[in-house]
């Protein structure tokens, strides 16, 4: 079957191509009348415009590339989720790839993405931070960066605000009748665990506590480092009787540690995670988190690069609140 061209599409309708052209564009030039016949003709003839064909003309894929660390993450599948929504809302795909947490990995991976003429990329919890600053005069198209924050032409991002949101987890222990709180970060976290652990130490100042350093153990944003890390704080001479933990992967870890050790969740320790993934729902106790907006984050990250394409001002960087989920994991002392 011979694919109908547009050339065919203005004979049937009577019109020269470039009217053919502009209707199909949806353009304001033509009269409502004449583009709802073209669109409509063009549909009849099952008129498919080349991908390849429009993009010599465009010098555009209507692709994004999406670089996440790992596809096993639970946190990165809502977060592309909220990406492939709008993506395919405005007629765009999205090739996926991922840096298993390693720099050069992930540049070798942008740079894979511009090979492949992608209008933008989106890359989420970088690890390579400043050195786009120098990549981006070679790719010359926007980027996005989700949970890290660099300055500088193209380059955009949106976050979650991790000291509010450790912050507020710590004052909601805090407001539960504890005071010996012990904070379980990622020694893979960068700046997102810092952020974290500096809002847990600000509640923790606020309330006249010295924070106590015995009370920081470092797991690796895992389930088995999670794990690790609440045994060495259930060894000491004085547990806590709380944990914040840096995301929710390591409080269930955590979780694990306290039923391992003869204990049980809140009744001896209470626990609260940071992110809101689904699996935290359904574990024994529920546990209570800090949850991450991802899907919007997924859908705001796309419509950066939306924006940037389109010559559209969009600010270089947003940051979003966390929201308290309360479930069975915490109780109130005594």
């Amino acid at each position: 079957m011979v694919r109908a061209s547009i050339k065919d599409i203005a004979r049937r309708v009577g019109v020269s191509h470039s009217t053919v052209s502009r209707a199909l564009r949806d353009s304001p030039s033509i009269s409502t009348a004449t583009r709802l016949k073209v669109q409509q003709i063009a549909v009849e003839m099952g008129y498919s415009p080349s991908a390849i064909a429009r993009g010599l003309v465009t010098r555009r894929t209507h692709t994004v590339g999406v670089v996440v660390t790992s596809l096993t993450d639970p946190f990165h599948s809502r977060v592309v989720e909220g990406i492939e929504m709008l993506a395919q809302d405005q007629g765009y795909g999205v090739l996926l790839t991922t840096s298993h947490e390693d720099h050069k990995r992930e540049r070798a991976a942008v740079e894979m993405l511009s090979s492949k003429r992608v209008d933008g990329i989106i890359v989420a919890a970088s690890r390579i931070g400043g050195l786009y600053l120098s990549l981006l005069k070679k790719l010359q198209v926007p980027i996005v960066l989700i949970n890290s924050h660099q300055t500088g032409e193209y380059i955009y991002s949106v976050s979650t605000d991790d000291q509010l949101g450790s912050y507020s987890a710590t004052r909601y222990l805090l407001g539960m009748g504890h005071s010996r709180i012990g904070y379980l970060g990622s020694r893979r976290g960068g700046h997102t665990d810092k952020g974290r652990l500096a809002g847990y130490r600000r509640a923790l100042g606020e309330a006249g506590i010295s924070s106590d350093e015995q009370l920081v153990s470092m797991g690796d944003g895992r389930v088995p480092g999670g794990r690790e890390a609440m045994a060495k704080l259930l060894a000491l001479p004085v547990p806590p009787t709380a944990v914040f933990c840096y995301n929710d992967l390591t409080a269930i870890g955590a979780l694990q540690a306290v039923i391992q050790a003869g204990k049980k969740v809140p009744w001896d320790v209470s626990i609260v995670g940071f992110d809101g993934l689904d699996e935290a729902e359904y574990v024994i106790p529920p546990l209570t988190t800090m949850e991450q907006p991802r899907l919007q984050m997924g859908r705001i990250a796309m419509q950066m690069i939306l924006d940037a394409l389109a010559g559209r001002k969009s600010p270089a960087r947003l940051v979003l609140q966390p929201n308290l989920i309360e479930r069975a994991s915490c109780r109130r002392l005594p």
